[in-house]
């Protein structure tokens, strides 16, 4: 199946979640509700000066600002359904080829903060096809985890590796590339990993905190 469809896939499955929540079910994005997640999936696909503000901070309160209109003046079924039907034929991401390269870890990451920000919601099984794409995209959480001073490795149960990080400290990271792809999103506290190395760096690993 082409990059595009699991894209696709886990678009669609995100949005029937958000209409099974509402908007105002807890998620793995700090201070976050379902609303506010659904609302930063708008603007990032619609509003393109807006959503610049998750890589410039100088622009962060006026991404807030439209993000917080957006989720106040949209009724939610109806934000909802503009995310379902994708990214306009004039955004960035309806370029060919865009939505699958840019929205396969967007959404599954997305995905799984509404799923797992609900209480019981145990971690679900992906497909092994979705599996291997998100171990070959995993080179991605190079950025969030630039900073840490840590030589930091990713194993999945295969045996296969990646290194992500350069230098300091050795550490790895254990677990399904699903689990390894949460846990460089910065989601640590849900994603089951093991982590193996160096006690100081894994002590370090342990208290830091990041998030894309």
């Amino acid at each position: 199946m082409a990059d595009q469809n699991w894209a696709q896939i886990e678009r669609q499955a995100l949005c029937d979640l958000l209409i099974e929540t509402g908007p105002d079910a807890p998620t793995l994005c700090e201070g976050w509700t379902t609303g506010d997640l659904a609302a930063h999936l708008l603007i990032r696909e619609r509003r393109p000066d807006a959503a610049a503000g998750a890589m410039l901070p100088f622009l962060e309160g006026y991404s807030e600002r439209v993000r917080r209109q957006a989720l106040e003046r949209t009724p939610f079924p109806q934000l909802v359904e503009l995310i379902r039907q994708g990214p306009p034929t004039l955004s960035l991401f309806g370029l060919p080829g865009v939505d699958g390269l840019a929205n396969t870890v967007e959404f599954f990451v997305h995905h799984e903060d509404a799923r797992r920000g609900l209480p019981g919601r145990e971690p679900r099984r992906p497909p092994a096809e979705l599996e291997e794409l998100l171990w070959r995209r995993l080179k991605m959480g190079r950025f969030a985890l630039r900073r840490l001073p840590v030589e930091i490795t990713m194993a999945e149960p295969g045996g296969r590796t990646q290194r992500l990080t350069k230098g300091g400290p050795q550490v790895r990271v254990h677990g399904l590339p699903s689990e390894l792809t949460l846990w460089t999103m910065g989601r640590k506290e849900a994603a089951r990993v093991e982590l193996t190395g160096e006690a100081d760096a894994v002590n370090l690993l342990s208290q830091s905190r990041w998030a894309v």
